[in-house]
């Protein structure tokens, strides 16, 4: 049989977004000099390498957290058609032409409607072919935590990827999918959640998201991002001309100033700002790098709304923007940014500065 090499880098994304997962690709593809042609479908995306080699030193060096659009990121084999009377032989022979062995199997679909509606057959294969892999020792204990993901784009085709540990989602299909909160004041209250899990490592939350901190909620009403922060015991400056909700705040932990988030100071350095003001994005960062080149604050997540078309053109020139703002006034600091789940026309954006 002839060896196979993984030639195809393939990620997921929002469906919506292809178009702005592949500019990101193919910039780092031409920053590699790697020559590829590409193709997508709704909520997914490839590379493929035009001269044949294995697509592992790109899918390296685009590591995937730094990557904004992207849900997952896997070196990925070429697609398979299979037959619908026998679908577990087509790829049962291409892993073992792939020479490729792994510890989990994850089965995975875009996250469309017709993906979801694979759900029953796919289960209904998952342990013919479990069983059939760990026969042939392609699925095994110690297989340097490499896991192969089995991407579901129809009844009777799939492609074929494998991911590496501390460059993936550790997430199914990219996606986190947490609980709306009842008594959150809105559902935008996941966007900050969701943004905390990502950004900063669970065993760090009660040191950087402590209950003695201090944050700002620019444009918060009604305070579904406040909400978070009061739940984690901070005292809170929500900035809005808008209405706050009444029972956040009794909580006794706000302090509500009908003021304009653009122009507003706090009185001193705080721990925290977070702001989810729908403008435009040149000025929402205007307004972050004034806060963060003069040291108002320690941490920032905010959101950048985004145009229709050239998201990732615009993303990139905001990120430039901010790396130029802060180098210009010697803070140091890390950068983070990220298309999330419960993010639809906007991006999350993390920021740390480094004492």
């Amino acid at each position: 049989m002839t060896e196979i090499v993984p030639t195809s880098w393939l990620v997921y994304c929002r469906p919506g977004f292809e178009n702005d997962a592949l500019a990101e690709m193919q910039h780092h593809a031409k920053q590699l000099g790697v020559p590829c042609e590409s193709s997508l479908g709704e909520g997914w995306v490839t590379l493929m390498r035009l001269d044949g080699e294995p697509i592992n030193d790109l899918h390296r060096q685009a590591a995937f957290h730094k990557l904004i659009f992207a849900r997952q990121s896997l070196a990925a084999l070429p697609a398979l058609t299979l037959s619908r009377d026998d679908r577990v032989s087509a790829i049962i022979k291409q892993i073992k032409a792939s020479g490729w062995s792994f510890e989990d199997i994850w089965h995975e679909t875009p996250d469309t409607n017709d993906g979801k509606a694979l759900a029953g057959l796919i289960k209904a294969l998952t342990k013919p072919l479990q069983n059939t892999l760990k026969k042939r020792g392609a699925l095994r204990r110690k297989a340097g935590a490499r896991r192969l993901h089995i991407f579901w784009t129809d009844g009777d085709k799939v492609q074929l990827g494998m991911s590496f540990p501390d460059n993936r989602s550790e997430l199914v299909n990219g996606i986190r999918r947490l609980r709306s909160p009842s008594r959150a004041p809105s559902r935008s209250t996941l966007k900050l959640e969701e943004a905390w899990h990502e950004f900063i490592p669970r065993d760090q939350w009660d040191e950087r998201l402590a209950d003695t901190m201090q944050a700002a909620d620019l444009g918060a009403a009604p305070g579904g991002w406040t909400w978070q922060l009061v739940q984690r015991g901070m005292y809170v400056y929500a900035i809005d001309n808008g209405p706050m909700d009444s029972e956040l705040m009794r909580t006794g932990q706000i302090d509500h100033l009908k003021e304009d988030g653009f122009i507003w100071e706090p009185p001193q350095r705080l721990d925290w700002l977070v702001c989810d003001i729908v403008d435009k994005p040149v000025r929402v960062l205007a307004m972050v790098e004034r806060w963060l080149t003069r040291k108002w604050c320690t941490e920032a997540i905010f959101n950048l709304k985004l145009p229709m078309k050239k998201r990732w053109e615009e993303v990139s020139r905001c990120l430039a923007s901010l790396e130029t703002a802060l180098s210009k006034a010697n803070v140091s600091a890390e950068i983070a940014c990220r298309h999330l789940y419960h993010d639809r026309e906007e991006v999350t954006v993390h920021v740390r500065l480094k004492h």
